[in-house]
């Protein structure tokens, strides 16, 4: 298993570690709950450096990238990011990424560590057609991500720019105490704000340092894998293996608006044949009416047990005090204000189709 470069301090901080994706990773270290709440109402850092990161560049990569991504890759002017998924050739999903046009023609790619070699593999496969450069910098940044409506704040205290006036879903390069150059984008996977910084990983941990020190005055606490799970989930984000997989259509998925389908692409057919017909299925949002968490896998059916879908994501949501979920159900219930059941324990529990995200 593979360790972060933080690895130590945040055994010093005394994390709770567990694996995930071939990454032994801090999952929390106060408790789920304040360290979302903490999110939420001031600030918190993650160390979330497992993500990988590829460069792509050369004549052929916006070519390449418009063909295996979903998005309109030929929108973004230099600094700027957009989310897009892979698909694959039967309509599935390879993986969900951010794309960020880092020069005239060269883009990074940042993907989900759990599918960093299956991504790369693909892409490499994909580009003996086109002939871009792909360089894997998955071992050469950190990530760490800096999340909360006082995240700005702090920024303004250590970088020459203030990434309040930022534009949303962008990226520039600048500097930090203890760092000579770092990338600092304007995104997130918490809907509280913030940013994420790329940094070069020999001087992550300078990096890291600073940010409690210097955030000790906002409030700022380091948060674990656990409480980023229920932050994305209040958001209604999507993760890959819940979600998304390799067999779940975009269009169930609810992801057309991060679909071009003006464009040609991999696995295109299949998308643009689910976004003109339906799917059987479409993902949903519900809360618990009744007392219950839901978990991965459970099933979903109606009051009278008849089996309608199926929980991907659920949790105690810290934000609302009650149980939320996301799953996929047949299109009949995915109204909002729907009524229907989550099967926990043998017993069915009452639940409603909400609308996402869980929280404004």
């Amino acid at each position: 298993m593979k360790q972060l470069n933080l690895h130590q301090n945040h055994l010093d901080l005394g994390a709770k570690m567990g694996a995930f994706a071939g990454f032994d990773m801090p999952l929390s270290y106060q408790g789920v709950k304040a360290e979302h709440l903490c999110v939420r109402k001031h600030v918190g850092v993650f160390d979330v450096s497992h993500m990988g990161e590829f460069i792509v560049s050369g004549n052929t990569a916006l070519a390449l990238l418009q063909h295996t991504t979903s998005n309109n890759v030929d929108l973004l002017d230099v600094g700027d990011a957009q989310y897009a998924y892979m698909p694959n050739t039967t309509g599935g999903v390879v993986d969900d990424l951010l794309i960020y046009r880092m020069g005239e023609k060269s883009y990074m790619l940042v993907v989900n560590a759990s599918n960093l070699e299956k991504d790369w593999n693909w892409l490499t496969e994909q580009n003996k057609a086109f002939g871009a450069t792909l360089e894997n910098k998955s071992d050469a940044y950190a990530l760490l991500a800096v999340q909360g409506p006082k995240a700005h704040a702090l920024m303004k205290q250590l970088t020459p720019i203030d990434t309040g006036t930022q534009k949303s879903f962008s990226i520039v390069e600048t500097t930090v105490p203890g760092a000579a150059h770092v990338f600092v984008a304007t995104t997130g996977y918490t809907g509280a704000g913030g940013v994420e910084l790329y940094i070069p990983i020999a001087q992550v941990k300078q990096v890291w340092e600073m940010l409690l020190k210097k955030g000790a005055s906002f409030g700022i606490q380091p948060i674990g894998l656990a409480a980023r799970d229920t932050l994305r989930l209040e958001m209604g984000y999507c993760l890959y293996g819940h979600e998304l997989t390799d067999t779940t259509s975009p269009i169930a998925a609810r992801l057309a608006w991060c679909t071009h389908f003006e464009k040609s692409f991999v696995g295109d057919a299949h998308i643009k044949r689910d976004k003109a017909e339906g799917t059987v299925h479409s993902r949903v949002g519900f809360t618990m009416i009744d007392r219950g968490i839901p978990r991965q896998g459970y099933g979903l059916v109606t009051e009278n047990g008849t089996p309608i879908g199926e929980v991907t994501s659920g949790t105690s949501s810290p934000s609302l005090n009650l149980g939320i979920g996301m799953g996929y159900v047949a299109r009949k219930y995915a109204k909002a204000g729907t009524e229907i059941y989550v099967r926990i324990r043998e017993k069915n529990i009452k639940a409603c189709i909400s609308r996402l995200p869980f929280i404004s």
